[in-house]
């Protein structure tokens, strides 16, 4: 089951659940669409991987699978501008 990580690693944005803009790969590194698309090309730059549309868990799941607490940043070079 997706952690759907709460924010983009790079920018910090916050990504509900139902943010239909957040982009993962297939280790779940997670994005926002604006930093996937304009920053890494819509190519993860911790793997290297495809970063694809997260899939939206349905609100009536949200209450028994929660989606993870934790927030994730890293230093990527693109994240500094």
């Amino acid at each position: 089951m997706l952690a759907l990580r709460p924010n983009c690693e790079c920018c910090d944005r916050d990504l509900a659940p139902d943010n239909g803009e957040a982009r993962i790969c297939s280790f779940e590194c997670t994005f926002c669409a604006r930093c996937a698309d304009a920053r890494f090309g819509g190519r993860c730059p911790n793997c290297g991987g495809g970063l694809v549309a997260r899939p939206i868990r349905p609100a009536a799941l949200l209450e028994k699978f929660p989606p993870s607490a934790e927030r994730t940043t890293k230093p990527h070079t693109a994240c500094a501008t």
